[in-house]
């Protein structure tokens, strides 16, 4: 049976873990394999691409679903049989035709590569066949005119092409917020060339950051790559640390208790004081962004004591009795001049 690489085992985790917790191995391991946290070592650099590509395949669900299938499809059905008892040719099922090619044709089907090697394999192709019909018309003039002088042979070497000055280059790249986080493979397409680049994006990246990419640029220059980090729908970038505003309840504001908070690595339940008010600060420890020196901001939350516009007649009953036993007067303190 063919080696096929277990992306559960490469990023550590079982194989019913949620997205959270493959988020939250691979953010762990990017940072302790990155090229840029390990310049030299090839080692460091080959387990990045391995992890970078398992987190692909297992982030995403569909491909997730896929990746279980043929692995399971294999584990079940592509035993080696021994070198004196051939496989006998049988008619293929509908998971062979999907499931029967090598595992490395299976990841680069599923993850959109293949198209690109078919088409430089295209371009190959085409070039050989105009070499080839550029021969036969030489030839053909040959015979009709012998005297005709002969074009110099083709040959392998190449006029050298003069040396480009290196000059540096610089781009943008706009990430959202959970993908400067998370860092990852991301593509950038160069202006000035029109080249198209994947580079792996270390994680905790912060608006302003700059990533320089070795013999990127012109001439064996430099690629300078500026990170600008796109607007979150809740949460809000402030150096490492996020800051976010929590709607709560009346009732939660007022007797406190358990509730489930967002945060970078999912949902997390906090203890809410009792009789909390609208604009009170709380602090998640750890919660935010990754330093420079390994450890990570702070979550802060801003509470929001939010009432309903629409409620239950059986609610509006319970309010009504509140306000007709309740001694709390917010205006008790309130004079007139």
């Amino acid at each position: 049976m063919q080696d096929i690489p277990n992306y559960y085992e490469l990023l550590g985790v079982k194989r019913d873990a949620s997205a959270d917790e493959i988020k939250q191995s691979f953010r762990r391991l990017a940072r302790q394999y990155h090229p840029d946290l390990n310049p030299g070592d090839k080692s460091a650099e080959d387990k990045f691409k391995d992890i970078s590509e398992a987190y692909e395949i297992l982030s995403d669900r569909s491909k997730r679903s896929q990746y279980d299938k043929f692995t399971g499809f294999w584990r079940k059905n592509r035993t080696k049989a021994p070198p004196s008892q051939p496989r006998e040719p049988r008619d293929r099922s509908n998971d062979e035709e999907e499931f029967g090619d090598d595992f490395n044709t299976f990841i680069d089907r599923l993850l959109g590569r293949k198209k690109e090697a078919a088409s430089n394999n295209r371009d190959r192709d085409r070039t050989s066949r105009s070499e080839d019909s550029a021969d036969r018309n030489l030839r053909n003039t040959e015979r009709r005119n012998p005297r005709a002088e002969r074009a110099p042979e083709r040959n392998n070497f190449t006029q050298p092409q003069p040396r480009l000055n290196p000059k540096n280059l610089e781009a943008e790249l706009t990430l959202p917020l959970d993908k400067a986080y998370l860092g990852g493979r991301e593509r950038i397409t160069i202006q000035e060339d029109g080249r198209s680049l994947e580079v792996d994006m270390p994680p905790g990246m912060i608006p302003g950051q700059k990533i320089r990419l070795r013999g990127q640029g012109i001439g064996g220059g430099d690629l300078y790559l500026k990170i600008n980090v796109s607007p979150h729908q809740f949460f809000r970038l402030e150096g490492v640390n996020i800051y976010c505003q929590l709607p709560v309840t009346p009732a939660e504001a007022v007797l406190g208790g358990f509730i489930e908070v967002p945060t970078l690595d999912g949902l997390v339940k906090i203890s809410l004081p009792q009789g909390i008010t609208s604009g009170q600060k709380l602090r998640l420890a750890g919660k935010g962004f990754p330093s420079e020196d390994g450890r990570r901001g702070d979550q802060l939350l801003e509470i929001q004591i939010v009432v309903p516009k629409n409620i239950l007649p059986a609610e509006r009953e319970l309010y009504e009795k509140l306000r007709e036993i309740e001694s709390f007067n917010p205006r008790l303190d309130l004079t007139t001049i």
